[in-house]
């Protein structure tokens, strides 16, 4: 039977960084599956583009589902190894760190970073595919039928959240994960209802998903073309489960707490997020109807159409909570990547950012940055048609290759045979054991050839003029360069941990030798 040595001083994983404990670690389990699961969002993320998907593609698109959470649960099931060797604040840039090199760490960790930033801009977008369905009065801008309206009211929305979140955080991770907690039980329990009132209302049976409606046709490469380019609305979702293991620092017994949360997180969301797009389109009364194409009708217009009395009303209320806990968990991740990165000192200001208020034990001022940058990014899209899936598809894509910067190294260990730790099995951690290598393999083929179709550049996805249908080359292009630019100049003399944040250096005892002198 193994030793739970979670608790004890120095087995944290925090040992392999010279760092030491400055963050609060009060979180448990669920609060911790919550973490991951939040982020993931089921509904945020089958809501806000299954327009994208099904108006791209049609029913078939939804085949994209299995296949991405194949994919994903190759690279989920790496880093429950990670997890469990490391569970470290701003675990990706850690990771790749400790597994590459400092440069393959930065890169990777700035990736993440700005990856997070555009993705907490891009989720807030959502609450205008719902907040005026619920009132017509969240239309604060316009009424909706002026050609930047939509677009418009969707950044103020979305700045009102960031405010929030912002505020939230910054006031403690306690109060963060009670939020997160509550919100994502509400969550779990909508979305359970949704699939089941769903599937009550079918209408059609399973053989739609075995045509392509006509989808495609015309097209170079005929439906695979469309249906590659849909594969971005179920991308989109099941990301993000990494965050379980970047609260490690702030986790009752991480070691085994982390893995299992990001195991849970993703077969969570899969399940039931996989069966409300299956019940959707069987229960959609018109599957010819233009509005399930649409932002403005996507997949609330079938749960609309299909509810009887209030419930409409009530699931899209749900789905706002979904959105506001999404919303506080990618904000809270990209706040624990900043930390971490800045008290390697591997961002400017890294001695501000990287301090800890205390009496909350949270870091409060990348909160206010993020925050700010994020609000920053909503206000100079405003006027961009394709403003939701240019944010998606970068946010996408920059996460696809910091993950890959993790994958990667980490299969050139096992080639190695330098992995996994002896001490992962010995002290009853997650472990692949033989299954590790076809697994890191599969996790690598399938994060390269994903990014590679996401940053595509096809019009369907990034409009028009070029720089948004090259936007992902462009876009990242820029982020990745400014960054190097700042690491080449002054970062990569000055990366080390800070001062205050290193752990304090083992003293050898004395021998009896020297003592006598």
């Amino acid at each position: 039977m193994a030793i739970n040595t979670d608790n004890v001083p120095g087995d944290n994983g925090m040992e392999d960084f010279g760092y030491k404990e400055s963050l609060d670690r009060s979180i448990g389990k669920f609060a911790s599956f919550a973490a991951g699961v939040s982020y993931i969002s089921i509904l945020t993320g089958t809501f806000q583009l299954f327009y994208f998907g099904f108006g791209t593609a049609g029913p078939a698109y939804l085949w994209s589902w299995p296949a991405v959470f194949i994919g994903q649960m190759a690279v989920a099931l790496c880093f429950m190894e990670l997890a469990a060797k490391y569970p470290i604040a701003g675990a990706v840039y850690n990771w790749s760190k400790i597994l590459g090199s400092k440069i393959v760490g930065w890169v990777s960790g700035w990736l993440m970073l700005t990856a997070s930033i555009v993705t907490l801009a891009a989720v807030v977008l959502a609450l205008q595919l719902n907040l005026p369905r619920l009132w017509s009065g969240f239309q604060l801008i316009g009424d909706g039928t002026g050609s930047k309206d939509f677009a418009a009211n969707a950044v103020l929305l979305g700045t009102i959240m960031i405010v929030f979140t912002t505020t939230i955080n910054a006031l403690g991770v306690r109060l963060m994960a009670m939020i997160n907690s509550a919100g994502v039980f509400i969550e779990l329990i909508a979305a359970v209802m949704i699939a089941i009132l769903l599937a009550a209302n079918i209408t059609r049976g399973p053989d739609v998903f075995f045509s392509t409606h006509g989808y495609g046709a015309g097209e170079t490469g005929g439906y695979l073309s469309a249906f590659l380019v849909a594969s971005l609305a179920s991308g989109y979702v099941m990301y993000g489960f990494d965050t379980a293991s970047s609260l490690g620092e702030e986790t009752v017994e991480p070691r085994r707490t982390a893995p299992k949360a990001i195991l849970r997180a993703i077969l969570a969301s899969f399940v039931i997020g996989g069966a409300i797009l299956v019940f959707a389109v069987m229960a959609a009364p018109d599957l010819e109807d233009p509005k399930l194409g649409s932002p403005d009708g996507s997949l609330q217009y079938i749960v609309e159409a299909v509810m009887w009395g209030p419930l409409g009303t009530i699931f899209l209320c749900c789905i706002v909570v979904a959105v506001t806990v999404c919303s506080l968990a990618v904000h809270t991740a990209a706040i624990r990547l900043t930390f971490a990165m800045a008290r390697d000192n591997a961002l400017p200001f890294g001695e501000k950012l990287a301090r800890v208020h205390p009496k909350t034990q949270t870091p409060v001022v990348p909160a206010i940055v993020i925050g700010v940058i994020a609000i920053l990014i909503l206000v100079v899209n405003i006027g961009q048609p394709q403003i939701f899936t240019v944010l998606t598809s970068i946010a996408i894509i920059m996460i696809y290759l910091a993950y890959l910067m993790v994958t990667g190294p980490l299969l050139k260990k096992r080639l190695q045979g330098t992995w996994p730790p002896k001490d992962l099995k010995a002290g009853g951690y997650f472990t692949m054991g033989r299954w590790g290598l076809p697994v890191n393999i599969l996790a690598v083929v399938w994060g390269a050839g994903m990014a590679i179709n996401l940053a595509w550049p096809r019009t369907a996805v990034y409009g028009t003029p070029w720089y948004n249908q090259w936007g992902a080359f462009v876009y990242i292009g820029g982020i990745l360069g400014l960054g190097l630019l700042w690491y080449g100049l002054k970062g990569r003399n000055h990366i080390g941990t800070l001062a205050s944040h290193a752990a304090p250096a083992k003293v050898a005892p004395e021998s009896k030798d020297v003592a006598d002198v």
